[in-house]
């Protein structure tokens, strides 16, 4: 070929695979073919939210890259709202009342994040997703770029940070405006020995807690808490027993549901700054 450039460079010392600008273009090019199909396999799901299509550009991104990523995902936008009326229109569509969700993006440029968002606010959806965070940049970074997106987001739809993520970064997402989340953390974390509590972060497979009786934490009602020590679910995750990963899953699922429940109700009762307090940050201390 003439052209020597490298479409797919080399991996670089962390085994990563860096795919070039022209693949990743003509890959989101043959996935725009496919916006209507994506739609009509969300309906036939019939969840009670469906996602716009997007593209999650790679971190870092150059600013032209994504500039175009957002003029993209804006133009999916507009077709996945036109195919999403058709389908809920249907008198055979699963759930009539699904609702479609648009996704910000803008990697971590605040003109172009501000910019995108004022465009797909254009458009009527259910609610608003910040997608494209979460993905190796500075947590601070993250919350710069949600305070000058959340701005320019309908006051009257709900907004969704997409990926997200520790309880920190939780409690930090609901003080700027966002109303859910989701995350693999409490599930992938707790698979290897990483478990959350009121009192901080617990690693469980510690040679301290090899002879530790008590529970996980003191303060938790879960069943692993109330059944187990730390010592003995340490004992099955260095046995490889699967129960490990269950009763670490189930606690940490436990915790961010509390958490859930905690946040909403110091929310109701005007005591959130207090919470947000007590817990951003310390939540992320080891126990």
């Amino acid at each position: 070929m003439a052209d020597a450039r490298e479409y797919v460079s080399r991996p670089d010392e962390l085994g990563n695979i860096h795919i070039s600008e022209e693949v990743l273009a003509v890959i989101a090019a043959a996935a725009a073919l496919e916006v209507e199909g994506v739609s009509g396999l969300a309906a036939n799901l019939g969840s009670d939210i469906a996602m716009a299509f997007d593209e999650c550009v790679e971190n870092p991104a150059t600013y032209e890259y994504a500039k175009a990523s957002c003029e993209r995902t804006a133009r999916w936008l507009e077709r996945c709202k036109a195919e999403h009326d058709r389908l809920n229109a249907l008198p055979d569509t699963v759930n009539p009342g699904q609702m479609l969700f648009g996704i910000n993006q803008g990697a971590t440029f605040a003109d172009l994040r501000v910019w995108h968002m004022d465009q797909i606010a254009k458009i009527d959806c259910d609610g608003y997703a910040i997608g494209g965070l979460a993905v190796g940049e500075p947590a601070e970074v993250m919350y710069e770029i949600i305070d000058a997106v959340e701005p320019h987001m309908p006051k009257d739809k709900p907004r969704y940070l997409m990926g997200v993520g520790t309880p920190s970064n939780i409690i930090e997402g609901v003080a700027r405006g966002v109303d859910f989340f989701d995350c693999v953390m409490p599930s992938r974390n707790g698979r290897h020995g990483k478990l959350f509590t009121w009192e901080g972060t617990v690693n469980i497979l510690n040679e301290k807690y090899a002879t530790d009786p008590r529970p996980i934490s003191e303060s938790c009602g879960c069943p692993a808490c109330r059944r187990f020590s730390r010592a003995y679910i340490r004992h099955l995750f260095k046995a490889d027993e699967v129960l490990a990963l269950r009763l670490a899953v189930l606690h940490n699922l436990y915790f961010y549901n509390e958490l859930a429940a905690r946040i909403r109700r110091a929310l109701d009762e005007g005591t959130f700054a207090d919470f947000r307090a007590r817990y951003s940050g310390n939540l992320e201390k080891r126990a």
